[in-house]
């Protein structure tokens, strides 16, 4: 198996349903179906156990739902190794389900969907494993602000925000508008790849997890306020 396999736990009570991802995912390089789990409490010993890449979660889920596996496989002591983590991306029915905002509290990278197109999966894969978040576009960004809110003010770390050069709070407040890694070249008049590795920085300097953290971890914080 090749090195760069992303290796994927499918996490669904719907058989059809892992099937179809996984008929889904067979055919995109790069990517590998590894094990599937029928509820949350499954999905926790398989990913201790085979230690994916990405588990892909549904939230209601018999045993252990969605967003109590989540936050298992999020915890810092999950993995022994501690280059390695577990993210999460949650495949869901209702873009507005309370249970949406708790997944992302409790640590999943992004969600998605299950009414997307194909490609949005693959998509959302990549981006996450790349160490970036991926929130459908019905997410916007009253969406995020009403996460940081319900969240409660984040615990103030000294020098946090400090630590960000004026360019990087630039593009994190960008971020937190909603705006991806090309809108954002576009309106700095940057490149692409600069963007990226600014939005790196971000994530390293703030000490989160992803793109998603970083932005509510700003409107916490009231470096962005919600439109």
């Amino acid at each position: 198996m090749d090195a760069a396999t992303i290796r994927i736990v499918l996490a669904d009570d719907q058989p059809l349903v892992r099937a179809g991802i996984a008929m889904l995912l067979s055919v995109q390089a790069g990517m590998e179906v590894v094990g599937e789990a029928a509820d949350g409490l499954q999905a926790v010993n398989l990913a201790r156990e085979l230690q994916p890449d990405i588990v892909i979660m549904d939230l209601q889920m018999p045993n252990l739902d969605g967003v109590g596996a989540t936050r298992q496989l999020t915890a810092d002591d999950f993995t022994a190794d501690r280059g390695h983590t577990v993210k999460v991306l949650v495949l869901t029915t209702f873009s507005n389900d309370e249970q949406v905002y708790a997944a992302l509290r409790a640590g999943a990278s992004g969600f998605l969907l299950k009414d997307g197109v194909p490609t949005d999966l693959a998509n959302a894969i990549r981006e996450i494993h790349a160490g970036n978040a991926y929130l459908h576009p019905a997410v916007t960004r009253s969406v995020i602000a009403d996460l940081a809110h319900r969240s409660g003010p984040a615990p103030r770390k000294p020098g946090r925000f400090d630590r960000l050069t004026p360019r990087e709070c630039e593009i994190l407040q960008l971020m937190a508008h909603g705006l991806n890694n090309r809108e954002i070249a576009e309106r700095l008049f940057l490149a692409e790849a600069t963007v990226k590795t600014h939005v790196c920085r971000v994530i390293m300097k703030l000490d989160v997890e992803d793109r998603t953290q970083a932005v509510v971890l700003a409107y916490q914080n009231h470096l962005v306020e919600p439109a």
